[in-house]
């Protein structure tokens, strides 16, 4: 039977802890700097993300300007202009708290209709767009996870660690050729818990199998050129994403797989219009799930134990039978 480690008044301290501890070693990490961010866009600038493109965002009409706004998915691309707007030089950059709402999403321990996130982005050199400067900026974030672990684990004694002591790289066509019976999911499972903890690379083209690992929207990472950080979680026995990031697309990749995604039309909106025309500066960024690195800090089985938000009786039945205490 599940038990958790720490009391709800221990857990909410200890959100506030690791998130306080983490922010500061990413930023160290990275260089960063902390801004201000939106929590809505009108949906003709294209700053949206269209994330597996099928999702809907959450939308209202805004009296002022009788304009159709959209509730972020996240802020991908709003990140790029930011960092034109405000003048970040190469190699530095920014992050921002982003608060979303994913109507769409299917609940489950690790998934909620909020999405709260560390996203950054930082400005790179044109000659950095290759896979070893994608890799070691992996590193650094992983070392601040461990860190951040580290320090969670000193201060509450009763938590356990989970991470590895390297992180591992593999391709996603690298993860078919080596589980072609399995699902993507069955794959990174079965990856992470032989390696401890993964960057899986290469997300949202096809396979030799004509086949996706997973979807990426066409507009913001270069698929050859991102990832995700997966670790293995002992408490679920799955992979466990807590990252999702990448070197952005350049002019070239834009147009090149957009038209693989047939929305070329997309080249229309004033986004799409200045990264085309070689306007928006070069960068790289992701985002890091806030609730799902508290859920796995602290050791929890659902990620509702660690955020509030909204959830259906099935969810809420579960989680009583498995004496899981919902925020």
């Amino acid at each position: 039977m599940y038990q958790s480690k720490l009391t709800l008044m221990e857990t909410e301290k200890a959100v506030e802890y690791l998130k306080t501890v983490f922010e500061k070693e990413l930023s160290e990490a990275l260089n960063l700097t902390r801004i201000s961010a939106p929590l809505f866009v009108t949906r003709e600038s294209g700053l949206n993300d269209d994330l597996n493109g099928v999702e809907r965002p959450v939308s209202f009409e805004m009296k002022a300007t009788g304009k159709t706004v959209e509730v972020v998915h996240s802020l991908a691309k709003w990140k790029r202009f930011a960092l034109k707007k405000y003048g970040f030089q190469k190699y530095s950059g920014l992050y921002t708290d982003m608060n979303a709402i994913r109507r769409d999403e299917a609940l489950d321990n690790m998934h909620s209709i909020y999405v709260d996130q560390w996203d950054w982005e930082e400005v790179i050199g044109r000659e950095d767009r290759n896979i070893d400067f994608l890799k070691a900026t992996v590193q650094k974030i992983y070392g601040a996870l461990r860190r951040t672990e580290d320090a969670v684990c000193a201060a509450y004694p009763a938590l356990e660690k989970f991470m590895s002591e390297e992180i591992s790289f593999v391709t996603t066509q690298q993860l078919e050729d080596l589980y072609p019976a399995y699902t993507p999911k069955e794959r990174e499972t079965a990856y992470v818990k032989a390696h401890g903890a993964a960057f899986i690379m290469q997300i949202g083209g096809k396979l030799r199998s004509g086949q996706k690992h997973d979807g990426r929207a066409p507009d913001y990472d270069d698929w050859s050129l991102n990832g995700d950080i997966v670790l293995y979680y002992p408490v679920l026995d799955c992979a466990f994403e807590v990252s999702s990031m990448g070197i952005r697309v350049d002019e070239e990749t834009l147009v090149a797989q957009l038209k693989a995604e047939n929305c070329l039309e997309r080249l229309q909106s004033p986004f799409h219009k200045a990264l085309a025309a070689g306007e928006m500066p070069v960068t790289m960024g992701g985002g890091i799930g806030q609730s799902r690195l508290s859920m796995y800090l602290l050791n929890k089985m659902h990620i509702g134990e660690v955020q509030v938000s909204l959830w259906d009786e099935k969810t809420e039945a579960y989680c009583s039978e498995n004496s899981i205490t919902l925020m």
